[in-house]
């Protein structure tokens, strides 16, 4: 088991980094101003997310004593218009709105929420419950997992003027079953998220279910290896790194820890030995094109970042050994879609490897070995989407 730790080697803190993630009440204090205006901020309304603003580039290279504001971007999603909407507020004191605009003929990013409500409306659409029970013989709807997909763009009025998910389904044997197995291929129920209700059900041909079963876990794939015992890796003297806040010094490295709901682990400021080596790191986009050409595939092309967004699908590390060795864990704070307070705790792990010998040489004449082992600091965060993972790794 990891040697988990999750606080800090330093006891002075100091001043706040201007790029380090916004905290929990910075969050609560942006919703709060959005809510109060009251024609802006609907019951129809989601908070997509609360990211951030990052202050220019110039700014923050500049050594000067300037300043600089906190502040934060905001997208919300009004179902009852159909409307997205990007807001600008400032967190100096009580906070107050900078900008609000309307941003016309786009869709943003689907929420957890909508995930979860989506699944739940398929499964509560009796025409659906009606057809898998006439094509599949499937008599309980709860055996069925519902996976959200954008709808995309091709070319018909509807997705233009609706929020749609073309959701994939699948049948589990019993509740701890590995669905992914028993695609239900014929059906693909089409939802309106504005509505959250199923519109239609699209029909192809009567694809069988394959039940052959492919379960991954401990407990249902039998024997696991036994030939090799527990490693355990530790730092009697703690570290060689040094947190502040999010701010972390390594060596010569230093570098602020950010995270963002569309992007998830997000690098700030690297420097070595104070020179500037890369301003920022972060996950643009993660494009997954299947091309099968067949009529119940052919729409299925995944925007993972932008559509489902990196951040808000991060594993809370907490209860697995993801890393091992001293390791310093990163909370994620985030919102829901309605702007409650959601924390992915330990979504972040950051500790130190070693990667075997860096350089060697021995004298022949002396006898005397020189050995200089390799050591490299390694910040991780995993996010889950439906049936991938993506493990980022820097």
């Amino acid at each position: 088991m990891a040697n988990e730790q999750n606080k800090t080697t330093k006891t002075n803190i100091q001043t706040r980094h201007p790029l380090e993630p916004l905290s929990l009440s910075e969050i609560e204090l942006t919703v709060n101003v959005l809510k109060k205006q009251s024609d802006k901020v609907t019951p129809t309304t989601r908070f997509v997310s609360i990211t951030l603003h990052e202050a220019p580039k110039e700014k923050i290279l500049n050594k000067s004593n300037e300043k600089i504001s906190r502040e934060a971007d905001v997208i919300l999603f009004d179902n009852g218009t159909n409307s997205c909407y990007e807001a600008h507020v400032s967190l100096e004191n009580e906070g107050h709105l900078i900008s609000f605009e309307h941003i016309p003929n786009v869709q943003p990013t689907m929420t957890v929420d909508e995930q979860v409500e989506c699944e739940q409306a398929v499964l509560r659409s009796v025409e659906f419950q009606e057809l898998i029970r006439k094509h599949y013989g499937i008599d309980d709807v709860n055996r069925v997992m519902v996976d959200i997909w954008s709808s995309g763009y091709f070319g018909q009025e509807e997705e233009r003027t609706r929020r749609l998910a073309r959701p994939l389904c699948f049948v589990r044997s019993d509740p701890t079953d590995n669905g992914y197995t028993h695609p239900i291929e014929g059906l693909r129920p089409v939802v309106d998220l504005n509505l959250m209700e199923v519109i239609r059900i699209e029909i192809y041909n009567h694809y069988p279910i394959p039940y052959l079963n492919f379960n991954y876990t401990a407990d249902r794939v039998g024997k696991v290896r036994d030939d090799i015992r527990p490693l355990d890796i530790i730092q009697p003297e703690g570290p060689s790194f040094q947190i502040n806040g999010n701010q972390v010094s390594w060596q010569k490295w230093s570098f602020v820890v950010g995270f963002t709901m569309r992007e998830g682990l997000v690098l700030h400021h690297l420097t070595y030995d104070n020179r500037s080596v890369l301003y920022r790191a972060g996950l643009s986009e993660m494009v997954v094109p299947y091309g099968d050409p067949a009529e119940q595939q052919a729409r299925k092309n995944a925007f993972d970042c932008g559509e489902y967004g990196v951040g808000c699908c991060t594993n809370s590390l907490e209860l697995g050994c993801d890393c091992l060795g001293y390791i310093k864990y990163f909370d994620a704070n985030m919102c829901t879609s309605r702007g409650e307070l959601l924390v992915i705790k330990n979504a972040i792990c950051l500790h130190e490897e070693d990667v075997g010998i860096l350089w060697k040489h021995t004298d022949r004449r002396l006898n005397n070995p020189e050995v200089r082992r390799s050591r490299r600091l390694v910040i991780s965060s995993i996010a889950t989407i439906e049936n991938y993972e993506y493990g980022f790794f820097w």
